[in-house]
């Protein structure tokens, strides 16, 4: 075996992880989960169970209706449940290099109809989304964020 095919595998086998690891980003940043409930029922479990870890209900956005209102065409029910807990947001924003993380606050989960007629809860990896920071961001959103959002979305299991 000579050094060229050494190096030539070396770099395939690199490749080939990153091109596989680009393409299961999506389900490893993104999930979603089947809901027993209708769309609006599993809006206020989800509120009713982020109140209850002591988050703040920001508001909860019927996307489907404003894109109709701005000229897009009719959607089946997208509700988007903003949600804050002032501590975690504080503990990440307080400094200069992580300030940049606020693009993706307040934590939001999203409860939509599919065409098969099905409620499906969708919310990010938290605890990944941490890990890829490091940090405190890591610290909030991979430990005490990630544990939170799975209690709001209890239901589901």
């Amino acid at each position: 075996m000579n050094i060229r095919s050494l190096l030539a595998g070396i770099v395939v086998g690199i490749l080939l992880t990153a091109g596989a690891g680009w393409m299961m980003m999506p389900g490893m940043m993104l999930k979603e989960y089947k809901s027993p409930y209708g769309v609006e029922e599993s809006v206020e479990k989800i509120k009713e169970n982020a109140l209850a870890e002591g988050w703040v209900v920001a508001n909860v956005m019927a996307l489907d209706k404003s894109v109709k209102q701005h000229g897009g065409g009719d959607l089946s029910p997208v509700r988007l449940v903003n949600l804050c807990e002032a501590n975690h947001a504080y503990n990440i924003l307080k400094g200069d290099d992580t300030k940049i993380v606020s693009v993706m606050m307040p934590c939001t989960i999203s409860v939509y109809q599919k065409t098969d007629g099905k409620t499906y809860i969708g919310a990010m990896n938290a605890g990944l989304l941490g890990k890829m920071f490091g940090g405190i961001v890591a610290e909030v959103m991979g430990g005490t964020v990630a544990k939170q959002q799975q209690e709001f979305i209890r239901f589901v299991r």
